[in-house]
């Protein structure tokens, strides 16, 4: 993530409410996508998110409607089959391999703090203190692509075209037809018989769709793009969780550190990887966290934490001295509302983000309330013995200016944007319930971007969800019982 390696490594627009600073987006650029970046985190959110969103116009999108397809691309290795979990799904899911006993203060912290242990942030109750699962087998990171992709590499009606960097929509009125890309500086036209599914996510999707003439019509006219079909709601309604991050430097060889003693740590448990695939070399980093509400009478979690093994500061690009951990705080569902638009009509320049961090005041109030919990849970007498000394100075959790100009200085992004291409019904939706874009023939969206809201959790394992989903509504399948296609299947059956 800290580099250019398989990542698109886009900037914000200036955040306001960070100080002016730039945010970071990293986002996967390679096969599997973010699921090959990102920390390997499976939560699905709180049942409630998918019942507001079917509230919000998106028919079939309830919980109990999702719960179904969540189990069909579940392949969990730790749990047993249950109503609540599957095993035989394609996606990997695990408990860590070999977690470090050092969480174990975390847990303990949180239970002295009043909060509950909890085995399961998927199972009957989200809230509490616990272990995260990720997708993962065998102590090996378990990505979109290997649970799809591979095993349909030998299918004659699937071809995986590399190196591609798509221009945009291929029209004919108002059907779509297939997709232009640029292949080694060469432009090829593909076209699609059935459907054409954009998959480029909350960033890439919208963006596409506004190269392509589709979306808010002056929007498109100012980059000089003749309008094929207005839809004002294209790149609208991006959500993102901004993170705020408390890190303490302490010396212990579970915790990851640039020092000579780590270095050697690192060299045997790269041994034992390649031998066992256990140690240090398959963790995720953020092993345990917490699903918290800030204040009692809460109907669900408002706050979420990551504790991880390492200090981190810039999402790793700053090199912290020493070994550390750190604690990093989310709003699960921030009131903010952002947007994605073009800086120009060249489909190789990054897409505009603004994520319009901290506009809604009600976001820094629980950002501060958010702050404040992870203080008490360092304070905690299980951190006793290991305190550290602080990344940065922290300002006393009674002092709101100072905790507000701490995280208008610190925080950023962790990873979940959604949104700019919502599902709905309304004037302002792209998508309908069935993924197809409004007004338009032949394409459907399919991915993170059509959220109409951002759940209360991480966003991959919503995505295989909604992907899964995806399936039966391509294939005009109703049932979910009866559902046993994968996603792939359906890609190369409506592409071919």
């Amino acid at each position: 993530m800290p580099t250019r390696r398989m990542n698109w490594a886009f900037e914000t627009e200036p955040q306001p409410g960070l100080g002016g600073r730039r945010g970071y987006q990293p986002r996967g650029r390679v096969l599997g996508g973010s699921s090959s970046i990102n920390a390997m985190i499976y939560v699905r959110g709180h049942p409630s998110d998918y019942d507001e969103w079917a509230a919000l116009g998106c028919t079939g999108w309830g919980w109990q409607d999702v719960l179904p397809y969540f189990l069909r691309g579940e392949g969990n290795t730790s749990l047993p089959a249950s109503a609540l979990h599957a095993t035989d799904g394609p996606v990997k899911v695990s408990n860590i391999r070999s977690p470090a006993a050092f969480n174990e203060r975390f847990l303990e912290a949180g239970v002295q703090c009043g909060y509950v242990l909890n085995p399961d942030f998927n199972g009957a109750q989200q809230e509490g203190v616990g272990w995260f699962q990720v997708t993962q087998n065998g102590g090996e990171r378990w990505n979109a692509q290997r649970a799809y992709l591979a095993p349909a590499r030998n299918r004659p009606n699937l071809r995986v075209i590399t190196g591609a960097h798509a221009l945009g929509l291929r029209m004919e009125g108002r059907r779509v037809n297939g997709v232009d890309v640029s292949v080694g500086g060469q432009r090829r036209s593909l076209t699609a018989r059935a459907e054409t599914l954009l998959c480029a996510g909350a960033f890439g999707s919208p963006q596409l769709l506004m190269l392509s003439g589709i979306g808010p019509a002056e929007a498109l006219q100012a980059q000089g793009i003749a309008v094929r079909h207005a839809l004002p709601g294209v790149g609208r309604n991006l959500q993102d969780h901004l993170d705020c991050v408390l890190s303490r430097r302490w010396f212990d060889l579970e915790l990851f550190g640039r020092t000579p003693q780590g270095l050697v740590s690192l060299f045997q448990h790269w041994g034992r990887w390649r031998r066992q695939r256990e140690g240090c070399f398959s963790t995720n980093f953020n092993e345990a966290g917490a699903f918290l509400c800030s204040r009692p009478g809460l109907p669900r979690p408002d706050i979420g934490l990551h504790f991880s093994r390492a200090q981190v500061q810039d999402h790793g690009r700053r090199q912290m001295p020493g070994h550390g951990y750190g604690l990093h705080a989310c709003v699960l569902r921030p009131a903010s509302r952002g947007t994605v638009g073009l800086h120009s009509a060249d489909p190789h320049a990054a897409p505009r983000i603004d994520p319009a961090f901290l506009s809604n005041p009600q976001d820094m109030a629980a950002m501060v309330e958010a702050y404040r919990i992870c203080r008490r849970i360092l304070a905690a007498p299980a951190f006793a013995d290991v305190r550290g000394i602080p990344g940065r100075a922290e300002p006393d959790p009674a002092d709101r200016m100072g905790v507000e100009a701490y995280i208008r200085a610190t925080a950023d992004t962790i990873y979940h944007p959604v949104g700019t291409c919502r599902m709905g019904q309304d004037a302002q939706a792209v998508t309908d319930p069935e993924l197809r874009v409004h007004g338009l023939d032949g394409v459907r969206v399919v991915d993170a971007s059509v959220m109409p809201r951002l759940i209360g959790g991480n966003t991959n394992a919503p995505t295989y969800m909604l992907a899964e989903k995806a399936v039966d509504l391509i294939r005009g399948r109703t049932a979910p019982a009866a559902a046993t296609a994968s996603v792939t299947e359906s890609a190369a059956l409506s592409l071919a």
